[in-house]
């Protein structure tokens, strides 16, 4: 890599932005989160430094973020208001445009592995609930009782959420596991959160990758921005990936991770200009809230948010892993 050059491969990683501050966590709570982002973001790296192909390291690192339940996907996810786990997720290439994208699934394991056989197994971009489930086992993914998904904090969560609103508690799922790793390490940060990852391969490919639980309480088979192409989820060689977190109805309504890359292809701004622009100004005028993380084909990375914290971590080549949770981290 020459000075003039940028990296050849680069990593930028969330999990997820909301109500995060410095006297809510303990120390041992910010240990367990910065060790997670770490490991992750150590992960996708050595995958990249390996000429790994980006999809496959969307894959793998958001497939270790989905079975930490530390985070908000998959093992760990928030519950709906009738007291299940429906999981979201998508992927893309931003060298051919290909994405695939999973709402409301019950009992796979992997969300993203899922996403991205829609993308290379089926003529489709989304697969939603039973349809999606029934896909997945076609596919040969591994399948889980509901309980798999279950952590003792978000079923809490929802117990308080639903009292709160009025609303009956429904049983719990069938098939809990008794183990949680992360029992009295995680932090509610809000109702929400999401993981993500975008990355620049040594091919000069950029890719993305989302994966979520939704909102505590979500009711009606709603479905947030994660999954929606344009919206949480984007990539395009021609200008950036994205990979956003936070109140997804304004995510949607803003189409932000398409919004940042026209920003970044058609009117030449810099990738941290273009995230600022989208998240600080167009996001915070609607009231939303929420970030994203990004990275360029030029290795440009980049991440912004209007929350008071959003973890994420970075790596590139001939550059170390550098780990944030509170806003006045760099």
């Amino acid at each position: 890599m020459t000075a003039e050059a940028g990296p050849r491969w680069a990593i930028v990683v969330h999990g997820g932005a909301g109500v995060i501050e410095r006297q809510q966590l303990s120390a041992e709570q910010e240990r367990a989160y910065r060790e997670a982002m770490r490991k992750v973001t150590e992960h996708g790296a050595k995958l990249l430094a390996a000429n790994k192909p980006a999809l496959d390291v969307i894959e793998s690192t958001i497939g270790l973020m989905e079975d930490d339940p530390l985070f908000n996907a998959g093992r760990g996810a928030v519950f709906t208001a009738q007291g299940r786990n429906e999981l979201d997720a998508a992927i893309m290439d931003g060298k051919t445009l290909k994405a695939g994208a999973v709402a409301g699934v019950t009992r796979t394991r992997h969300p993203i592995s899922l996403a991205r056989r829609v993308a290379d197994a089926s003529p489709h971009v989304m697969l939603v609930g039973v349809g999606a489930d029934e896909f997945s086992k076609q596919q040969g993914l591994q399948q889980v009782e509901p309980g798999y998904f279950y952590t003792q904090r978000r079923w809490d969560a929802l117990v308080k959420y639903l009292q709160a609103n009025k609303l009956p508690v429904p049983a719990k799922p069938s098939g809990i596991a008794n183990d949680d790793p992360a029992k009295g390490l995680a932090h509610d940060e809000g109702k929400k959160g999401t993981v993500g990852v975008v990355v620049l391969d040594m091919a000069g490919n950029v890719a993305a990758g989302t994966s979520t639980g939704g909102t505590t309480g979500k009711r009606w088979g709603r479905v947030g921005d994660s999954p929606i192409v344009g919206a949480g989820t984007y990539a395009s060689n021609q200008s950036c990936a994205v990979s956003a977190t936070g109140t997804g109805e304004y995510f949607i309504r803003l189409s932000v991770a398409h919004e940042i890359c026209s920003l970044v292809r058609y009117r030449g701004m810099s990738l941290q200009a273009a995230a600022d622009e989208v998240i600080q100004k167009q996001l915070t005028a609607l009231q939303g809230d929420g970030g994203i993380v990004a990275v360029a084909p030029d290795g440009q990375m980049a991440w912004s948010f209007n929350t008071s914290g959003m973890y994420r971590a970075r790596a590139a080549e001939g550059q170390p892993v550098t780990i944030g949770i509170f806003k006045d981290e760099k």
